[in-house]
This record gives C-alpha cells, structure tokens and sequence, in this order.
C-alpha cells in the first residue's frame, strides 16, 4: 500500500485548524485518511510477523490528553502505531510516526521499567564490549546513527561517575530513530523500506531480550 497526499493534507489542516468546530465540520474527510493511515499500519504488521513474533499492532487516538498540559489544544496532528512484540520473551518495540515533515520510526526501550532499566545499566557496568560492537556495527549506524534517549547528567545512584561505560549507564531510555521526507513517506515503496528498516534492529533486540530474561549470572529470569 502506498501513502497519498491526502493523508498529509488532512494532517496539515488540522495543525492549522486545531479546534472542534474545524474538527467536527470536516471529520469525514478526516475519518477517510485515517482509515488509510490504519490500513498501512495493518499491512507493515503483516509484513513484520514473517520475521518477528509480533503479536499486536496499537494504532493512537487522535485525541490528546489535555488534563496536565499548558497546551490545550484537543487534537493530535499525525497518525502513529505501534507494534507490540511477543513478552515476556521478546523485548522491545515497534513505533511509526507519520506527521508532514516530521516523519519517523523507532525502536528500542522508551520507558523501560524500574527494574529493566536496573537490570540493563548491571549489565553494562559488569561488561559494555557485546552492546558497543552491535551500536557501532556500520549497518546499525547506517540505518540509525547514535543510540538515543533522555539520560542523567551524572551516574544513577550505586554506579561509578568514572566508569568507562557511564555514556551507557546513565541512560534512561535506550531508543533508535530513523527520520523520513514527505517525499519518502509517499514513495512506492516507503512501506517496504521500513519494514527493512525494522529488521535491521535484530541484533540489537536480541541482545537486549537476553540481558532482560537473565540474572547477571546468567539464569533464565522466565519459568518454563
């Protein structure tokens, strides 16, 4: 399936017409291009169960929460899923953001819990070479550049500000992210690419389940 114009146009207006009134007059259209927007998530999660276990795809509301924030504004102004992998076996995940002229995927660990982001920034701290070689790998830096995620200004409690994977340990989050044109997002074949894009990753995920399904000895942390 290929992304239309349209879908961006909707997109546009809404940025600029952020308001029910604008909202419920034109919600038809809206509704079309959104149901478009669906399809294509619908088809790349077909196309990533024949080389991931994925077992969910979550398509976001366009409704924002507006309780706690200064911007009131009621409406989102992009379409974006996300592709849930198989736990607890299988860490990590799947996002798409489609947004004129700020399109993208990522990957990785956005809001890792307490005890995961423990259990990573452990394994880190005993021994750094297996993530450092799979970050570095010129395929990896190729479709994803740097590592990314917010991070602390200095060493979580109980590691050393010195150490020599503290660029690791002081991460929050453990994300990648490859960004895309409008020009890409409405090319013939933008849907294969980020499904190639996705499964470049692997390693990576791999690597990582691992780390979060042992203890630091080792150990499967899953009953059989």
């Amino acid at each position: 399936m290929k992304l239309q114009q349209e879908t961006l146009n909707v997109l546009k207006a809404l940025k600029v017409n952020n308001n029910r009134d604008w909202f419920e007059a034109n919600k038809k259209n809206f509704k079309q291009e959104e149901k478009k927007a669906k399809q294509f998530f619908q088809e790349l999660f077909e196309l990533m169960k024949s080389h991931d276990e994925i077992d969910k795809m979550k398509m976001f509301r366009i409704y924002r929460d507006v309780r706690f924030s200064k911007d009131k504004t009621p409406y989102k102004t992009h379409f974006a899923a996300s592709f849930h992998r198989v736990k607890p076996r299988l860490r990590g995940g799947y996002y798409l953001h489609i947004e004129p002229e700020n399109s993208f995927l990522a990957c990785g660990f956005w809001d890792p819990s307490k005890e995961d982001l423990h259990r990573i920034r452990k394994e880190f701290e005993l021994d750094d070479t297996e993530i450092r070689a799979i970050i570095t790998n010129k395929e990896f830096k190729n479709a994803f550049g740097e590592l990314k995620g917010d991070e602390l200004k200095t060493a979580p409690k109980g590691f050393d500000k010195e150490h020599p994977a503290i660029d690791l340990i002081r991460k929050k989050q453990y994300i990648v992210i490859k960004n895309f044109t409008d020009k890409e997002v409405l090319s013939e074949g933008f849907l294969e690419e980020v499904d190639k894009t996705y499964k470049k990753i692997r390693p990576y995920f791999d690597y990582m389940s691992e780390v979060l399904t042992t203890d630091l000895n080792g150990v499967s942390l899953i009953e059989s």
